[in-house]
């Protein structure tokens, strides 16, 4: 009885109830949209530490995040892989570079060399088998995503890098760079030519264990044995990179602070809608009270009508997200709705809705019954 009253009292309006399911949906889709910005630019900025089979990293001395980064010497190389414990060690190069298209123009790429036969650092979303034409000279490895932006149709054409021929052999796909610069996947050799690094140099050394030693037991042996660097577990470098991004440049905190205002705003927009409901049948809550209903049950009413509306809302609101992610995803943008956050976001939704509905309870409780034989 108490369900089919607050589901009348929604659909008596029609009118209303689409209003009050407009800003439902709009809260959802705005909080959706700004945590997936949120969550993507944090996945972004550590992609390829995620995504490497390396438990260890070794930088220069002083390293901040994983995009700006300073030369290692060869010797560096040599004496982590005399350390104990030590089961494969791989130079790699991240490193800005100059990409020119073959119409004109240039455009900032960010080049990632790694050893294609041991593949520690390999791009990801690669068709098997098509890794192996990094092996040959000047071939370089690209995302789907940004060919227009590099002024390429696809696999076969040649361009230059730092002055240097490039020849595309391979495609990525999803991998997404939080700056304006899209990553280039090469050899380590290529990579060497493109960045003007000089031989036997690198930015990073990507470490595995042998099978018994833990990753924070040949930490603590590298950082004994090496001199003058930084040495990280995979997971210490991804949050120090996350941290960087995210809490010391503008742009992480305009993320977070949008986020936020997402969230406030959203949860304005569910109170004001449901609020101005429940207002909008005081007179129906009024004759519940003038035929002796408890408050107790007058509370079910309204917030089984925030639940309802709550439901219906999330439901189409994700509908909504879900197209406009895939929508960004299409043009570039980091957009991420795992489901983790759409899973939360069902639960703030309906604990919104409640809220809002519960803040005019007070006013409908105290409703004098004689305002139905009034008129009022």
């Amino acid at each position: 009885m108490t369900i089919r009253i607050a589901l009348r009292n929604l659909l008596h309006d029609r009118v209303r109830l689409a209003v009050t399911l407009t800003g439902v949906v709009f809260a959802v889709v705005l909080i959706a949209v700004q945590g997936g910005l949120f969550v993507g630019f944090t996945r972004a900025t550590t992609c390829v530490i995620d995504n490497t089979e390396a438990e260890i990293w070794v930088a220069s001395r002083g390293v901040r995040n994983f995009d700006v980064t300073h030369p290692l010497p060869p010797r560096k190389f040599h004496q982590i892989l005399g350390v104990p414990g030590v089961g494969r060690a791989e130079r790699v190069i991240v490193r800005f570079a100059n990409w020119k298209k073959p119409a004109g123009g240039r455009e900032s790429v960010e080049v990632v060399g790694f050893d294609p036969g041991s593949g520690l650092a390999r791009p990801w979303g690669v068709p098997p088998g098509t890794l192996a034409a990094l092996r040959l000279p000047d071939t370089v490895a690209v995302d789907a995503l940004y060919l227009d932006k590099l002024g390429i149709a696809g696999v076969g054409q040649t361009v230059e890098i730092g002055d240097r021929r490039a020849r595309v052999v391979a495609l990525t796909s999803g991998i997404r760079s939080f700056t304006t610069s899209p990553y280039v996947f090469a050899s380590y050799e290529n990579a060497l030519r493109y960045t003007g690094m000089e031989d036997g140099q690198c930015t990073y050394v990507l470490v595995r264990p042998v099978p018994g030693v833990s990753a924070e037991a040949l930490r603590g042996a590298i950082a004994r044995e090496v001199r003058d660097v930084d040495v990280f577990t995979r997971e210490e470098f991804a949050g120090k990179t996350r941290h960087y991004w995210m809490f010391t440049t503008g742009a992480g905190m305009a993320l977070l602070i949008a986020a936020c205002l997402g969230l406030v705003v959203g949860g304005v927009v569910v109170a004001q809608t449901l609020y101005a409901t429940t207002m909008d049948h005081l007179a129906e809550f009024g004759t519940l009270r003038a035929m002796g209903a408890p408050g107790g049950y007058i509370h079910r009413i309204i917030v089984i009508q925030a639940v309802a509306a709550a439901l219906v809302g999330y439901g189409c609101g994700i509908v909504v997200s879900l197209f406009l992610v895939d929508l960004a995803a299409k043009g570039g943008a980091s957009v991420v709705l795992p489901p983790s956050l759409a899973v939360g976001l069902f639960f703030l939704t309906v604990a919104m809705c409640v809220a809002a509905g519960l803040v005019s309870i007070r006013k409908v409780t105290t409703i004098d019954p004689a305002m139905v034989f009034r008129g009022a």
